[in-house]
């Protein structure tokens, strides 16, 4: 993989990295302020908090899990496997890592992930 190439995908990864910090640190705040906000309700207040909450969580998952795979994906560009596809061992297409810089699959894996009985 082209030197320039990689360094251009760190930077790339690093500002989304900072990104989804931001957005986890501002999100926790948030579900701080809602949880402190939890005073006698009634139960319909109740049940909309416990939805709000429940949302919450899912969206923290969703971002820590993407959190995991940039900091995955910037330790690759360090040890040099970068754009490798973990299954198969083939070149990720620059096009797919400049789509989703975390991508770890090249597209004839994913899709075969993907699509039950492909390949």
């Amino acid at each position: 993989m082209a030197e320039t190439f990689s360094h251009e995908m760190e930077q790339e990864l690093i500002s989304m990295r900072k990104e989804l910090l931001d957005k986890l640190t501002e999100d926790n705040v948030d579900f701080r302020d809602m949880v402190n906000s939890m005073g006698i309700k009634d139960s319909i207040d109740v049940a909309a908090d416990d939805i709000a909450f429940k949302k919450m969580e899912a969206i923290n998952k969703h971002e820590a899990s993407r959190l995991k795979a940039i900091e995955n994906a910037l330790a690759r560009i360090h040890n040099g496997r970068y754009g490798l596809c973990l299954k198969c061992g083939k070149k990720i297409p620059e096009q797919r890592l400049r789509a989703i810089p975390y991508a770890v699959l090249c597209f004839e894996c994913k899709n075969a992930e993907e699509i039950p009985g492909h390949r």
